[in-house]
């Protein structure tokens, strides 16, 4: 019976460890993995950023990059009026302050490069915590995502959600 409850502890060890591993090495790699934040971007080609993002309408993720630190990352989007919105949740829990740590980067840094069908683009993201978009971005957010995003404009208002518009540097 002990040489099972060994093997069994040695087996999680070493579960952990590649997980560890896995979690380390993505920072080096060229953009996030998934759900796992990447390291920044090493392909990709230099554009100006569209005047429309409405082609990106029905696209379910995109990928963008911070520059402090330089890491990347996969987010869901919203296009309304042809602008482009990115939206970060639970900003107030437990697990979000674990798992949501770019948003506060952008508090020192706002600039950041999004990276579209091989395409970078050099951007800002201006946070919005109040105003007219914040009702449609949502609804754009639940027609999208569904599964309990279909929340008001005070969890905007409140910062228990971060809403930011993609804007020209």
């Amino acid at each position: 019976m002990l040489t099972f409850f060994k093997r069994l502890l040695i087996g999680l060890l070493l579960i952990l460890i590649l997980i560890a591993g896995l979690l380390f090495s993505a920072r080096y790699y060229d953009g996030p993995l998934e759900i796992i934040a990447g390291g920044p971007f090493k392909t990709g080609d230099l554009s100006p950023a569209p005047d429309d993002w409405s082609y990106l309408v029905d696209r379910d993720t995109i990928e963008f990059q911070t520059l402090d630190p330089a890491r990347s990352r996969t987010v869901w989007l919203a296009v309304h009026d042809s602008r482009l919105f990115i939206v970060s949740g639970y900003m107030t829990t437990g697990y979000g302050a674990i798992w949501k740590q770019w948003p506060y980067y952008l508090l020192d840094d706002d600039r950041i490069i999004l990276r579209i069908d091989g395409q970078l683009h050099e951007q800002r993201l201006q946070r919005i915590t109040s105003g007219p978009d914040i009702e449609p971005v949502l609804s754009e957010f639940s027609r999208k995502y569904g599964d309990g995003l279909g929340m008001g404009a005070t969890e905007v208002t409140e910062g228990h959600t971060w809403m930011f518009e993609v804007v020209d540097r």
